[in-house]
């Protein structure tokens, strides 16, 4: 029994392959976007040329999945393949889904950027940064001239006795004292911490370093020989951090109007690297989905037409649990139960074709016992009346009896042949051999037929004796012969084939004759059945009985004006050609 599988025609990959695919797609989607978006709004440039190369092969291979699925898809429009109508109207389905979501969310995506850069553009940010900037500068430098004239204007020795507190803004005194030609931490007072080592050597304001000068401003003065005395100035709590969030928003608000300048490359971009893959794959998954939603069904559909020429000797396969399987399993049985009753059917139509056959036997040999008893008759009258005068009749009505018995015997002898089962041959016979030897009298007897034989491999044998096989190939030789009328071309070719475990020799004969006309097709193979004046409709049949004895099968293909081409399948010896030329020169079946 053959199996027929509900799976797709062309598929690259499944879908929870491709399910599998795009949810991998949407993780490395969110891994890039981190760094995508921070080069956008941190550094306020494009992605480099390498991160572009990266984003970009992303899409160029779901592109190429999406190209290869779409021109299968198209292939099996043009080739007309069963479900592909279907399966069309299932995906315009899956893409006006798809172009129905995509609609609000692309417009979306498309307004809230630019109305965005838009109203922030509207702030005057320049202007504020430029004055809160300003604003740092100039207490800083009051910072640095109200330490100047305190500098000047104080003994700051009352102060490291620590009896006094500081004047307002200082909040550190430390000397150093020159120890062997290094400098060391000798009294500190005040609330900053102390420094291990001057900061500076030479006198006046030290250049500040963070983090150690973070909110300080710090003054280096010589009181006495080999004392260095570091005065710490604060600008204020907070007042770094407040002049680094200035430059950093200002760079921001450079960022923002970077991406509005660029907010269509940056947009494409967006839509070609993180939005594209995802419909793409969205539509690839559409087309394998419609494809296997669809297959059974036509699966189905094949399946019934089948059915309704007459062929029960097959199996739709599913894994599918839902009600379609169900449906599917359900189909089967009524298989099952269509081949059960057509099994009795063809039984009781055998018997009536037995029975029929018993009656046209009966006729076909009432037909000849007419002459003969009329010649039997006519040679005893004239024996009896005059004797002497019966030679005259005796020589033509003892023929007549001879003609009409040995055609009798004939029709009886190919009678037992078609009721009798062949027994199957356990030798082999060349099928290339045997066919040259009985073509030699048909080149000579019909020469404006043209005999083809090259594609027969001499090393062929089947399991059919040497007689069985010449009385195959002779009725069908004939045929062909009469259907051309004695002129045209008549091709024999044999292939090897392979049907589950076995192996066949495909025997191929085909005429250039006027071919069968479709009224007589389903009666080629029937007894007594015949087309020519003097035929004995039994050839057939008999060739159909000894094919299918020895375990092969038989038909054919013909046109009305073309021509018809037999097709005999015969179990090969099993010394015949290996496997691997099998597979290489064969047709798997």
């Amino acid at each position: 029994m053959k199996t027929l599988g509900t799976h797709p025609q062309h598929s690259i990959i499944n879908v929870g392959g491709l399910v599998l695919i795009y949810c991998f797609l949407c993780v490395l989607m969110i891994l890039f976007s981190r760094s995508f978006f921070s080069e956008i709004l941190w550094e306020g440039q494009l992605p480099k040329l390498l991160d572009l190369v990266i984003f970009c092969t992303i899409p160029g291979v779901i592109l190429v999945i999406f190209i290869i699925s779409v021109l299968n898809f198209f292939q099996d429009i043009f080739t007309h393949r069963a479900g592909s109508k279907f399966q069309v109207k299932l995906l315009a389905y899956f893409i006006l889904i798809v172009v129905f979501a995509s609609i609000p969310i692309t417009s979306i995506t498309l307004q809230v950027p630019a109305e965005l850069i838009g109203f922030w553009q509207t702030i005057d940010v320049d202007t504020v940064t430029d004055h809160a900037e300003q604003f740092v500068l100039d207490t800083y430098e009051r910072r640095l001239e109200t330490l100047q004239v305190l500098i000047l204007n104080t003994d700051f020795n009352v102060f490291m006795a620590g009896e006094v507190d500081l004047p307002e803004g200082i909040i550190g005194i430390q000397d150093f004292v020159l120890s062997e030609e290094t400098w060391v931490s000798r009294e500190f007072t005040g609330t900053t911490d102390q420094l291990p080592t001057p900061p500076n050597l030479q006198p006046g304001f030290v250049a500040r370093e963070m983090p150690r000068d973070i909110d300080t401003i710090r003054y280096v003065l010589y009181p006495e020989e080999n004392v260095l005395r570091l005065i710490s100035y604060s600008l204020g709590t907070g007042f770094d951090h407040t002049r680094e969030i200035i430059e950093t928003t200002r760079d921001r608000f450079t960022s923002i109007n970077f991406l509005k300048r660029n907010l269509w490359p940056f947009l494409i971009f967006y839509y070609g690297v993180f939005f594209l893959p995802t419909i793409l794959m969205t539509l690839v998954i559409a087309v394998s989905f419609t494809g296997r939603v669809t297959q059974p069904i036509v699966e189905l559909t094949d399946a019934t037409q089948r059915v309704a020429e007459g062929d029960f000797s097959f199996h739709i396969m599913t894994r599918q649990q839902d009600e379609l399987g169900l449906l599917i399993a359900s189909f089967n049985r009524m298989i099952q139960d269509l081949k059960q009753s057509q099994a009795s059917l063809v039984k009781a139509e055998k018997i009536s074709i037995w029975q029929s056959m018993a009656q046209q036997l009966a006729h076909e040999i009432k037909n000849p016992l007419t002459p003969i008893k009329l010649s039997a008759e006519r040679v005893l009258r004239r024996w009896r009346n005059e004797p002497e005068r019966i030679g005259e009749i005796l020589e033509s009505s003892m023929l007549a009896i001879i003609q009409e018995t040995e055609g009798l015997a004939d029709m009886l002898t190919e009678f037992r042949t078609l009721s009798r089962p062949t027994e199957p041959s356990q030798s082999g016979t060349k099928v290339r051999e045997l066919v040259e030897e009985i073509i030699v009298p048909y080149r000579s007897s019909y020469p404006r037929v043209r005999f083809t034989m090259d594609s027969i491999s001499a090393d062929v044998s089947v399991k059919v004796d040497r007689r069985r096989l010449s009385q195959i190939v002779t009725n069908l030789i004939i045929n062909g012969i009469d259907a051309m009328n004695g002129t045209g071309s008549l091709d024999i070719w044999s292939d090897l084939v392979k049907k589950r475990e076995n192996r066949y020799c495909r025997l191929s004969i085909r005429d250039t004759g006027k071919g069968i006309i479709p009224e007589d097709v389903s009666q080629i193979f029937t007894p007594y059945f015949t087309t020519k004046e003097s035929g004995t409709g039994l050839g057939l049949p008999i060739v159909e009985r000894i094919v299918n004895d020895h375990g092969g099968s038989i038909w054919f293909n013909s046109a009305k004006g073309l021509g018809s081409t037999f097709f005999v399948d015969l179990p090969l010896e099993e010394e015949g050609p290996s496997d691997g030329l099998l597979e290489q020169n064969g047709i798997n079946v």
